[in-house]
């Protein structure tokens, strides 16, 4: 742990034990979509591997236009190099933390405007992912003509794999019509939001996870992809929309960026096995397995005394660190040191969305800002582990407990300008 300067980024992965650092690219493919890599066209232009991904885009989101990327956050590149400019407010629910690198490297600003439940880890609501309609509007209001678009991101990834509400969703697409600003869709977690509908909201209980998603899609005018996520692949994504001037605007920039438009940094393997994954992943039984093992876990820390964002996320459970470690300050990094203390305790891995992760400097005044909350993610790769690991996970955490109070911060001494936390190094402070 100290040769990786207290980073579990920096670790070799054959080091680890339990690997809950990411759902990114981490799922283990079907037979299905193995078989579909041997059978990968490989022509660099018109390859058939891209038409099966676009017909698969078509009838799982309903839109036309798809722009192949080699994973998520080159479409989220390419969407904000087509749209946002310098002083722009690119307003949200929660952007991610790729998401907020791309918006702030085009000196614009990232707005979050989560609903005030979202930020209350121990808050029992059904959809704290929705973005706060009231601020939504005011915000629209505010920065008129500087706004390029609204992003939902479904789940919300910030605040523990929360849902967005389909009434929610209806209400922000109206609002973004009546004042003539797109709406965009981060849909890495598309499938998991569209469950947490069937299973919440009311009218929705006797409808098909595809058909919730296809009505979820249909009120925005495009979407990012990481389908390293919901996908079910270990590279790739995408960027789909209708619209064919907006499609032809983002073709040049994928061709500079990713590649021609029919594989734009893929290989034809991958886009075939993109094809089946997105389909795959709609399936009810695969999804109230993905869940459950979320809940499962959930559960477990629950017994054990370890407070968490409730209810359980879909991709994994975020632990509240501000809570498990009230003694460390912020500015020590509480999180951090939980995930150190994973790792060292029982070699699992974690990461932290808190301070290291979000925290920031005010442009204006130079003070450093602090996010409301300080969590650990354990998020679980897809069809990879079983119950009794997740067991493992909840018996580390129990013998930490048992030691917590002795447990000292850490202090940054490297961090990058922009997405600090992938790289940034840290001593103890012990």
């Amino acid at each position: 742990m100290r040769e990786a300067g207290y980073n579990v980024f920096n670790l070799r992965s054959e080091d680890v034990y339990i690997d809950l650092l990411t759902d990114s690219g981490t799922s283990a493919m079907s037979d299905r979509q193995w078989a579909a890599l041997m059978t990968g066209d490989e022509a660099y232009a018109g390859s058939r591997s891209f038409f099966e991904l676009e017909s698969a885009v078509r009838d799982v989101m309903g839109y036309r236009f798809v722009v192949p990327t080699h994973q998520g956050r080159a479409a989220e590149n390419i969407l904000m190099t087509a749209l946002v400019k310098e002083g722009d407010m690119v307003l949200g629910n929660a952007h991610f933390d790729t998401t907020e690198g791309h918006i702030m490297l085009r000196k614009a600003t990232p707005v979050n405007l989560l609903t005030e439940e979202g930020y209350d880890p121990a808050a029992e609501a059904p959809f704290k992912g929705d973005i706060d309609l009231v601020k939504l509007e005011a915000a629209l209001k505010e920065y008129g003509g500087r706004v390029p678009f609204v992003l939902l991101t479904v789940t919300c990834n910030n605040n523990g794999g929360q849902p967005v509400s389909m009434a929610n969703i209806r209400a922000t697409s109206e609002l973004c019509r009546r004042y003539g600003v797109p709406l965009y869709f981060d849909a890495a977690r598309f499938a998991e939001n569209a469950y947490f509908i069937r299973e919440r909201e009311p009218g929705y209980g006797g409808r098909s996870v595809a058909d919730i998603s296809r009505e979820m899609f249909s009120y925005g005018e495009g979407c990012t992809m990481s389908a390293k996520k919901d996908g079910l692949v270990n590279i790739g994504g995408f960027l789909a929309m209708n619209d064919e001037g907006f499609y032809q605007t983002a073709v040049q920039w994928e061709i500079v960026y990713e590649g021609f438009r029919t594989y734009g940094g893929m290989a034809g393997r991958d886009l075939a096995a993109l094809a089946v994954g997105l389909r795959e992943v709609e399936d009810l039984d695969y999804l109230e397995n993905r869940v459950g093992q979320a809940a499962y876990l959930a559960q477990g820390l629950w017994a054990a005394g370890v407070p968490t964002v409730r209810p359980a996320g879909g991709h994994g459970v975020y632990v509240d660190a501000k809570a498990f470690l009230p003694h460390i300050p912020q500015p020590q990094f509480p999180g951090q040191r939980l995930v150190v203390e994973l790792y060292l305790e029982g070699a699992v891995r974690a990461v932290e969305l808190g301070t290291a992760a979000f925290a920031h400097r005010d442009p204006e005044t130079g003070e450093m800002v602090y996010p409301r909350m300080e969590l650990v993610r354990l998020a679980i790769p897809r069809r990879v582990y079983t119950d009794r690991h997740m067991d493992f996970v909840v018996h580390t955490f129990e013998r930490i407990a048992a030691r917590k109070a002795s447990l000292t911060g850490l202090k940054m001494v490297y961090e990058a300008p922009v997405l600090r936390h992938f790289t940034a190094r840290y001593e103890d402070l012990s």
